[in-house]
């Protein structure tokens, strides 16, 4: 069995903040893939289901982001899991907005959340790093990741969420590379070969028309008043 963690503090008045984007991907995948629905569990939300041929219970620790680590603990006791078997998703301010990143092991790097579950579990459990982007100064941290994601930011939001979704179940098997394509296809999708290329128009746009041929100059006439009068009763 593997575990899916989501991070996030609970309650409606938390739902839309940047802090709570590892909920908001628990519930994409839960929704998509046909999970039994959430109950209470474990000191938080849980749900089960399969994705591929994996048994994945998601979580949703209710304990509030700083105290995250005794849900996940109280899960894994339950059914005997090793960090290795667990995965986090979480908000990363050092990643742009949209970007994603899969990582093993490693620090908490100041995050609430990851730093409880380090002191409860370890650090040898895998995240999944979700781009919010950073304020710019450290003071303004707590005020941007408690704040709602602007309207602005809901299309590549919708797209990470998707992509998520996509490649749950190949990140349930350990191929984190066919998740990251999963997710890349969502959040940058290739160009179709159908596509004009906007460079062959520019430079189709660049080349001078040719000028327009210039008009045969007339020849002066040479012929006198008389000469031109008989040829006209011709």
């Amino acid at each position: 069995m593997k575990l899916f963690v989501g991070l996030g503090n609970p309650g409606s008045g938390y739902a839309r903040n940047r802090h709570n984007i590892g909920f908001m991907a628990m519930d994409r995948i839960a929704s998509d893939h046909g999970f039994a629905p959430w109950k209470g569990k474990f000191q938080g939300e849980v749900t089960e289901g399969r994705l591929g041929s994996d048994k994945v219970l998601l979580l949703k620790p209710g304990t509030f982001m700083n105290r995250s680590g005794q849900s996940v603990q109280a899960a894994m006791q339950f059914y005997k899991l090793e960090p290795s078997n667990v995965v986090v998703f979480h908000d990363e301010l050092d990643l742009a907005p949209g970007k994603c990143r899969v990582k093993q092991g490693g620090g908490h790097a100041g995050h609430n959340g990851l730093r409880s579950i380090h002191g409860h579990i370890g650090d040898a459990y895998g995240r999944v790093r979700l781009g919010i982007g950073h304020p710019g100064h450290k003071d303004a941290v707590a005020g941007y990741v408690l704040h709602d994601f602007p309207k602005a930011d809901e299309a590549w939001l919708d797209d990470l969420l998707r992509g998520i979704s996509d490649g749950a179940a190949q990140l349930a098997d350990g191929d984190t590379g066919k998740f990251m394509n999963a997710v890349a296809l969502r959040v940058a999708p290739p160009r179709s070969s159908k596509t004009p290329d906007k460079s062959a128009k520019a430079e189709k746009a660049d080349v001078p028309k040719s000028d327009p041929k210039p008009e045969a100059k007339q020849e002066p006439e040479a012929r006198n008043p008389l000469q031109r009068l008989v040829d006209r009763f011709r």
